[in-house]
């Protein structure tokens, strides 16, 4: 078990370590960086793709780095639906609109999300008053 645990161990710290040197070497250091940067969701928007929070990976050491992003998700969208939530018990309505949810939720209650890794970005859609992910479709190709 031990051994175990020191391999699982190994992995974790090898995963975040390889996100910080992948993140460095991109110019773009995502690793404990907030944002309250949220846009407004465009459901027609070009070159676009939600994002459903999974990953896949076949190696051990670097499974961590693909865990990022996802395990950010997933850990942020829920308590962006319970301010939601929240404001609705309040208020008897959602935020009409992305710039109350803005003003109401993000800004009032002091939210900064942490910054995501690649093209990821967040995004509130006021119609089904979530928040989302999306990425670039076709990410930009590394020189």
């Amino acid at each position: 078990m031990k051994r175990m645990s020191l391999v699982f161990g190994f992995a974790v710290v090898t995963g975040c370590g390889e996100l910080h040197k992948q993140t460095e070497a991109t110019g773009s250091k995502v690793i404990g960086k907030t944002t309250q940067d949220i846009k407004k969701f465009d459901p027609d928007a070009k070159n676009q793709k939600v994002s459903d929070a999974t990953f896949e990976y076949s190696d051990p050491f670097t499974g961590p780095l693909n865990a990022y992003g996802p395990a950010l998700e997933k850990t942020f969208k829920p308590m962006i639906k319970h301010h939601v939530e929240a404001f609705r018990a309040i208020e008897g309505r959602y935020p009409k609109d992305y710039n109350e949810f803005m003003e109401k939720i993000i800004k009032e209650n002091s939210i900064k999300l942490p910054v995501l890794p690649g093209s990821k970005r967040w995004v509130y859609d006021d119609k089904a008053h979530e928040l989302k992910v999306v990425q670039d479709a076709d990410p930009p190709k590394e020189k």
